[in-house]
């Protein structure tokens, strides 16, 4: 009996390690997954507490797993580059509800923005506070003209910021940053 429960553990180990590391990937490509590392936390916390079996975690992190998969192929089903993925995450997570339609433009919006903005990604943009001035109006206007009325003000106010937070961590320089 200890030799197959031993097995069990190394098992649980490898599985806990191989989704650790594609979380982070996944994570460090779109912050807005965030919500896959505090449910996997979470499994690992109820586990470590007495209140799930091995088995029980095991069967749980499989379809964590699973569901890691599916939101790696994501951009994929909505014929998107994973850049743009991130910048629609930003502009649609958590808020508001949309309507097909509206979420169709909200992609279009995000594919233009990201175009627009490789445009301004000058050498030592992050230093320079005209080139950061001159990105923040173009997220501001092309948000402005592409999003579509379901944005209150407020909210169109903080996917603005979002964006411009997303940037200036995920492109340090002219083609470099995460998705180099």
């Amino acid at each position: 009996m200890p030799k197959k429960s031993k097995h069990k553990n190394t098992d649980l180990e490898v599985l806990k390690a191989a989704i650790r590391a594609q979380l982070e990937k996944l994570i460090e490509l779109n912050r807005t997954r965030a919500n896959f590392a505090e449910k996997f936390e979470a499994l690992i916390e109820s586990y470590n507490t007495g209140s799930r079996t091995i088995e029980a975690l095991y069967a749980e992190l499989l379809e964590l797993s699973n569901s890691l998969n599916e939101e790696q192929q994501r951009h994929v089903r909505e014929n998107m580059s994973e850049e743009e993925l991130v910048i629609f995450d930003i502009l649609t997570r958590p808020a508001p509800e949309l309507t097909s339609e509206e979420r169709a433009e909200v992609k279009k919006a995000a594919r233009e923005l990201l175009t627009r903005l490789k445009e301004l990604l000058v050498l030592n943009w992050r230093q320079k506070s005209m080139a950061r001035s001159q990105l923040k109006l173009t997220i501001e206007d092309t948000l402005d003209t592409g999003l579509p009325r379901a944005y209150t003000p407020e909210l169109y106010n903080q996917k603005c910021a979002a964006v411009f937070e997303h940037v200036y961590e995920s492109y340090p320089e002219r083609n470099a940053g995460v998705y180099a």
